[in-house]
This record gives structure tokens, sequence and C-alpha cells, in this order.
């Protein structure tokens, strides 16, 4: 199946409301212009150094998305023109979004990532720690940065009840937060859970914005451009 039909199969059957992001990591320009030309223009990236060459060749009105791990000295390069940064899992990643968006006169929409899954290997913040980063007062003040949702990885596994199970916790969470911290609202509207083993369940339990590669692109990998 051509890449043309893959897309619009996808969005043909999303739900309103719900978003796809073309996660393009490790596929070539090529790849990207082929799912552009087919209709696509918000695509996903895992790590800053295969951003910012696709960014600088590919089209302008391309929405980038960063998903991955993001360390706080790779942020000044990203905020000049990402549109959602998919990965904050600390107070201090945040006041550095805010510092370097203030620069670029940008504000910069950010997703808090949550740890959901029984993997040691994923990042994210825990209930409490998600908790006491939207108490710390000093959120209020940034103008440059906007917390506008959650985003969390479920567990790899075939077993699709703890998929579930963990998708409703973050859903969970996203209602609480909502109720929690009212000075959020109203922005605060995206939930950014499921990719292409686990995107069905996503989107029954509520997420907004889903995360998919294989498959779009397929599962090879290929060498970086």
């Amino acid at each position: 199946m051509d890449l043309k039909t893959i897309i619009s199969n996808f969005k043909a059957e999303l739900p309103q409301g719900v978003t796809l992001v073309a996660v393009s990591k490790t596929h070539p320009f090529e790849a990207v212009m082929d799912a552009y030309s087919a209709g696509q223009r918000i695509f996903g990236e895992n790590r800053v150094q295969e951003l910012l060459p696709k960014a600088e060749a590919l089209p302008k009105d391309i929405e980038w998305h960063l998903i991955g791990h993001l360390q706080t000295n790779k942020v000044k390069y990203i905020v000049p023109f990402v549109a959602l940064i998919h990965s904050i899992d600390s107070f201090k990643l945040l006041k550095e979004v805010n510092k370097e968006a203030t620069k670029c006169n940008r504000v910069v929409d950010c997703l808090l990532q949550v740890y959901i899954a029984s993997e040691e290997t994923k990042f994210g913040l825990n209930e409490e720690e998600l908790f006491e980063l939207l108490s710390n007062t000093e959120i209020i003040s940034f103008k440059n940065c906007r917390i506008v949702g959650l985003m969390g990885m479920a567990t790899f596994t075939e077993n699709r009840n703890q998929i579930r199970s963990e998708f409703q916790h973050l859903k969970e969470l996203f209602e609480k937060v909502k109720v929690k911290y009212p000075f959020l609202n109203p922005h605060f509207k995206e939930l950014s859970m499921g990719m292409s083993s686990d995107f069905d369940i996503a989107i029954e339990e509520g997420s907004t914005l889903i995360r998919v590669g294989s498959a779009i692109f397929g599962d090879r990998e290929y060498q970086r451009t």
C-alpha cells in the first residue's frame, strides 16, 4: 500500500479531536516528503540531532513535534521553531524552555511526560512528581512556555488489558490536573498517548494525539541522512 493511501486511511478512521503525529525518526528526508505530499503536516522526531537538519531542509509549513527525551542543553536549538514538546519531565527542563523561548519571543507548547509503564527504561514523572512540579508557584510566571497536556508511553507488551489500564491511569491524572490547577485552562486539553501498536486502545481511552511511526513508514530503520 502506498503512503498516500496509508495516511488517507488513518485520517479517515480517526475520530474527531484526534490528531495524527507521523513519527519520522530514522527515516530519510524522502520518506517525510512522501508523507508530506500525501497531505501529512505534523511530524514527530525523537532526537534533536535528527530533527534539526530535517526542519532546515523540509517545507516550512511542517509542524514539528519533539517526542523523545530532551536534554536541557539541547533546548535552545529547537525552541525557535518547534510546535510542541511532548517530553517535559522536570521543572528544570520546563524552566529552560521558558528561558530560551523568551529569547525568541515565542510561546512554546509543552506536554508533561508521565511515567505510566512497568519498564525502567522509560522516562517521565510519577504522580507525586507531577503534582509537585505543577505546585511550583514559579510556573505561573512562565510566559513563554505553555503546559497544554500530558504524554505517556504504555508498557511494550502484548497484554492489552495492561496497556488499557496504563492509559486509563494517565487519563485520570489528566482530569485531576485540570481540576486541581485551573490556571492551566483553557489550554490544557491534549493527551498524547498511543503508538503504532496500541493507538486504537489509546483513542478509546481519550487520546487526542497519537504518535505513529512504523504503521506509516514501515519497520525498517533507514540510514540517517
